[in-house]
């Protein structure tokens, strides 16, 4: 029997769904979703296996104008989408006319890979504005098929995906079939935490953040882990832990939660709070937490 595999790499302007749109292909919530820009900050694999195929796609950071040595790591990221695509993703939502990059539309409009163009979030506009849409980005990517969608709300998610079986090249498998994802269970317990940060903090907290997980420990039935949050000033320190310990308690509640469900066993949540001054823009941090891979 022929079997199929292929790297399908979603990317895109930050906040458009390309990580809800990875949950929705995958099945599992294995990217971060908010409404806040610049969630997902690495590339996140999620593996889809059948019995003749298996699609490895990867969420990666939204687009942007990098602005310090962490988003320039981050726009490596998306870079690297390009070089082993067997389908590239892009992803735009209602109303959006542009991507945030130059460099990254030249090389989308000429591609020799399959593209399908994702118009994403459709349950938000008229059936007049989707038509006005379809056509722009029709002339803008021509090379592109079109396909709209609501990855929130599942609307034409399963057609998209038996495309992308269609377009796979003929190969065995490139991970184990009964892989999810590339990713260690620390990275879920890091990425975790730090979604509960950007869900309850405000303004730069949650971007001056990264979490390490220094223990991992898993028995029979509960899952022991102690977790760092870094940050980059001691004021940083302070609005993290909150009053009383108030505000790092909430936030461990939900991580904790969230990581009973996702790994199926009681979880043992230890955090605490350290200062890394100016991590974002150190090369050698960055190489520790997986970031600049040069």
């Amino acid at each position: 029997m022929s079997h199929k595999s292929g790297f399908v790499n979603i990317i895109g302007n930050p906040n458009v769904g390309k990580s809800t749109l990875m949950n929705a292909l995958v099945g599992e919530r294995l990217s971060i979703i908010t409404s806040k820009a610049q969630t997902t900050r690495h590339r996140i694999m999620g593996i889809v296996n059948g019995d003749d195929f298996q699609v490895v796609f990867s969420d990666t950071p939204g687009i942007i104008k990098p602005a310090y040595e962490l988003q320039n790591s981050m726009m490596d990221f998306v870079k690297s989408a390009f070089e082993d695509a067997d389908v590239l993703v892009y992803m735009v939502e209602i109303g959006e006319k542009e991507l945030k990059d130059e460099t990254f539309f030249n090389k989308i409009i000429h591609s020799k890979i399959p593209i399908l163009l994702l118009l994403n979030k459709i349950d938000k506009s008229s059936q007049e504005q989707l038509e006005e849409q379809v056509e722009l980005w029709r002339n803008k990517v021509p090379n592109a098929e079109i396909f709209p969608i609501s990855a929130l709300e599942n609307f034409n998610v399963s057609e998209v995906f038996n495309r992308i079986l269609e377009l796979l090249p003929q190969s065995p498998p490139y991970y184990p079939k009964d892989a999810l994802t590339d990713k260690p269970e620390r990275f879920f317990v890091n990425e975790t935490i730090r979604e509960k940060i950007l869900l309850n903090y405000d303004k730069e907290i949650p971007y001056a953040v990264e979490i390490e997980t220094e223990e991992f420990l898993e028995d029979e039935k509960i899952i022991r882990i102690r977790a760092v949050i870094m940050v980059e000033r001691d004021t940083q320190k302070g609005i993290i832990i909150g009053h009383k310990g108030a505000a790092i308690k909430k936030v461990g509640i939900q991580a904790r939660e969230d990581l009973e469900k996702f790994f199926g066993k009681q979880i043992h949540l230890e955090m605490f709070v350290k200062v890394n001054k100016d991590w974002r823009s150190n090369a050698y941090q960055l190489r520790r937490f997986g970031y600049n891979q040069k």
